[in-house]
């Protein structure tokens, strides 16, 4: 009796880690493709000068648009903040810590 008790017992926890696994697979599916819907939608921004697809490159905590074919690089003015932050003696950051008029 006790045999059949622990061999219940345990096709009752393979039960539960099944069910356990299944749950886990069916959020990890829903949470990629909700990443994947996200990505489609993001807009594909372009090359000024040559008009090749940007790629999204960080680069010591900034973020900028690299251009793979011309290799010019775009940055936001927050990036660009951030890197003069780095670097107040060099031309980049005395541009933006000049006083605005």
């Amino acid at each position: 009796m006790s045999d059949e008790k622990d061999r219940f017992g345990e096709k009752l926890r393979q039960k539960e880690k099944a069910e356990e696994d299944r749950y886990f697979a069916e959020r990890d599916k829903a949470a990629l493709e909700k990443l994947r819907k996200a990505k489609a939608a993001a807009p594909v921004l372009e090359c000024p000068s040559c008009r090749e697809p940007l790629v999204r490159v960080e680069h010591e905590g900034v973020t900028a648009e690299e251009c793979p074919e011309c290799r010019g690089v775009w940055l936001d003015r927050r990036a660009l903040e951030r890197l003069a932050a780095r670097a107040r003696t060099s031309w980049l950051g005395s541009f933006f810590s000049r006083p605005r008029g």
